[in-house]
C-alpha cells in the first residue's frame, strides 16, 4: 500500500505564493477542506495559518461564516418543517450571537475560523462574514439587516478596499462576491422582499425582526464563472492548493463583469 505524504502548513503556504497570495492582500476565501487532500497535518487550522502565514500581519483574511439555519421555518425546503412546528421553531430559536452561532453549509475551516482569538464576525444573523488581520474591524464593523449583501455590507466593503478572492476547491456557485453584482443590476424577476430573523431573546421566547432585501440566488454563477474566465483572462489565475483546484481573483473585476452579465443574460 503507497502511503501519501502528509500535506504541511509549509506545503500549503507554499501553494498559496505560487497562486500569487500576497503579503498584505485582503483575502475571501471560499474553501473546501476534503478538496485539498485527505491527510493534512492539523486539517483546517493547518490551512487557516497557512492563509495568515502568507498574508502576514498587514493582510487581512476573510470568510463568510452564514447561518441559513436561522431563517424563518416557513422558507425551509431542505428538508421542510412541519407548519404545526413553526410557531414553535420561530419562539424557541437562539438568535443570532456572533460568538455562539455556528456556520451553515461552509465547510469546515470557516467553522473553525470564527472561533479564533482576533477574529471579528459581522452582525448579520443570516449572511455574516468574518475577519481576521489589519482592516478586520473596518471591515465588518457594520453589516445592517436590509439588503444584506448590497452596498452596505462587507462586499462592498471588499470591493472598495480592492481585496482578491479565493476560491479553494469551491466553485463560482459559492461565489458570495457575485451577490453584490445583483444589488448593482436590474435583471429579470428582480424584487423586494420581505426576511425574517432572530435578533434577541427575551422571557425565553425568540423576538424575530423583518427586514427588506432582494431575492438574489445563485442559480447561475457558474456561468457567469465562466464568462467572467473568457473575457477578463488578466484579473484572475488558476493553481493548486495540495489537490484542491483553485482560482485567485480580482473581486473588483468580478463584481464588474458579474453585474454586465446579469443585465444582458438574466
Amino acid at each position: 500500500m503507497i502511503i501519501e505524504k502528509p500535506i504541511t502548513i509549509k506545503d500549503i503556504s507554499d501553494d498559496l505564493l505560487a497562486l500569487g497570495v500576497r503579503k498584505g492582500m485582503t483575502l475571501l476565501v471560499h474553501s473546501s477542506l476534503k478538496s485539498v487532500g485527505g491527510w493534512i497535518v492539523g486539517g483546517p487550522e493547518a490551512v487557516i495559518l497557512a492563509l495568515e502565514d502568507v498574508l502576514g500581519d498587514e493582510g487581512t483574511l476573510v470568510m463568510p461564516t452564514q447561518s441559513a439555519n436561522l431563517t424563518d421555518p416557513k422558507t425551509w425546503g431542505n428538508p421542510p418543517a412541519d407548519p404545526k412546528w413553526w410557531d414553535l421553531i420561530r419562539e424557541s430559536m437562539p438568535p443570532y450571537d456572533p460568538d455562539l452561532t455556528v456556520t451553515s453549509g461552509m465547510g469546515i475551516i470557516p467553522e473553525v475560523f470564527r472561533k479564533q482569538e482576533g477574529v471579528v464576525r459581522s452582525s448579520h444573523p443570516h449572511v455574516s462574514f468574518a475577519a481576521r488581520g489589519r482592516d478586520a474591524i473596518e471591515l465588518m464593523h457594520s453589516h445592517p439587516l436590509d439588503d444584506s449583501l448590497g452596498e452596505a455590507s462587507p462586499l462592498a466593503r471588499l470591493y472598495e478596499a480592492g481585496a482578491y478572492v479565493l476560491m479553494l476547491g469551491s466553485g463560482y456557485g459559492n461565489n458570495t462576491s457575485f451577490h453584490l453584482s445583483e444589488y448593482r443590476t436590474d435583471w429579470a424577476g428582480k424584487k423586494v422582499v420581505t426576511a425574517h430573523a432572530p435578533v434577541r431573546r427575551m422571557q425565553g421566547i425568540t423576538k424575530w425582526e423583518a427586514f427588506q432585501d432582494i431575492n438574489y440566488h445563485s442559480d447561475d454563477f457558474e456561468a457567469i464563472g465562466a464568462s467572467f474566465e473568457a473575457q477578463c483572462p488578466d484579473a484572475y489565475k488558476h493553481g493548486r492548493v495540495g489537490k484542491a483546484v483553485c482560482v485567485l481573483a480580482e473581486q473588483r473585476a468580478m463584481v464588474d463583469h458579474a453585474a454586465q452579465w446579469l443585465e444582458k443574460n438574466r
